[in-house]
């Protein structure tokens, strides 16, 4: 059975190497519908009605930013904690499954350019479902997922090498083109919190983990940008997933960071701040860094829930 629905009709929907095609078996015409497989090895499962704007998600410029700050290794801290915690469950998870030959699906929401998705992938499930409404977010991940052969139709080519398959996918996640209660975990770093449609995805005892910044985040850099500077509020939306889920573990990981003016730009350029803030305020911030580094210090919580039995 396909894990994958149309975005247009919730028919099943069939992956393939060059074009998806749905079934039309819920289409009031019985209507087939086709998704072609773009060169880059990405699906865009995102009809033009789901949109919010012409080109929705994280620009190329931001994205750009990200990968350059990224593979710097100034997150790296908050990377190896999410690959712990997610080997860890998904170790639990394959005892308990063991007896009944179930695949592990896992998706990870608001994936961006797939900096956190590609050390996921080592971590032991058997399908990554990478999605983001971003089409150049998914086009970079596509990329890197295809150099090292982990998408899906060439994971179909070389069956007999078993690793992570990954889908990237473009779409929203509020409408996620996928069969009810088919994952095993849900991944939401720095990415939207939709109750409801992560609930209806998951499976029996799903997982959810869940990555934010915390308090005093950046805080040296926020109050160099603005005049009034408000606090994150990291778990706000627990009280909104309580009706489906329940909190098993909370954790915290702060790392140092010292930032020349090109790393110092990249952080703006990759987060809100970098619209939100004053150009005259960047600039001048940007300018005392060309003196001498500018240090801070990264905050983050990641939140591990369960889907609960009862609804």
């Amino acid at each position: 059975m396909s894990l994958f629905i149309c975005p247009l009709c919730q028919s099943p929907l069939q992956p393939a190497a060059d074009t998806w095609r749905c079934d039309g078996s819920l289409h009031p015409k019985q209507t087939a519908h086709p998704f072609d497989v773009a060169r880059q090895g990405y699906v865009n499962l995102l009809p033009v009605q789901q949109k919010k704007s012409k080109a929705p998600g994280d620009s190329q410029q931001s994205i750009e930013a990200r990968k350059r700050f990224l593979q710097a290794g100034h997150y790296q801290p908050l990377n190896d904690l999410i690959c712990q915690k997610m080997t860890m469950l998904l170790t639990a998870k394959k005892a308990k499954l063991n007896q009944k030959d179930q695949s592990i699906n896992w998706l990870d929401i608001g994936c961006g350019e797939g900096y956190y998705t590609q050390a996921m992938a080592q971590t032991g499930m058997d399908t990554l479902i990478a999605a983001d409404i971003s089409k150049p977010a998914v086009v970079e991940l596509a990329k890197s997922s295809k150099a090292l052969g982990r998408l899906w139709y060439q994971q179909y080519k070389d069956s007999a090498t078993k690793a992570t398959t990954i889908y990237p996918l473009v779409t929203s996640a509020a409408n996620l083109p996928l069969r009810a209660h088919s994952m095993t975990g849900i991944s939401s770093i720095f990415s939207p919190i939709l109750p409801e449609a992560f609930n209806a995805v998951l499976g029996d005892e799903g997982y959810l983990l869940i990555a934010k910044p915390d308090r005093r985040h950046l805080a040296t850099m926020r109050e160099a940008l603005f005049d009034s500077v408000r606090e994150h509020d990291s778990d706000k939306f627990l009280d909104e997933l309580a009706p489906y889920f329940q909190l098993l573990e909370t954790h915290y990981v702060s790392t140092h960071l010292s930032l020349s003016a090109e790393e110092l730009a990249d952080l703006m350029t990759m987060t809100p701040y970098a619209y939100r803030a004053r150009s005259d305020k960047r600039q001048a911030l940007l300018a005392e860094v060309a003196i001498k580094p500018f240090e801070t210090e990264a905050n983050f919580v990641i939140y591990i829930l369960q889907k609960t039995a009862a609804q």
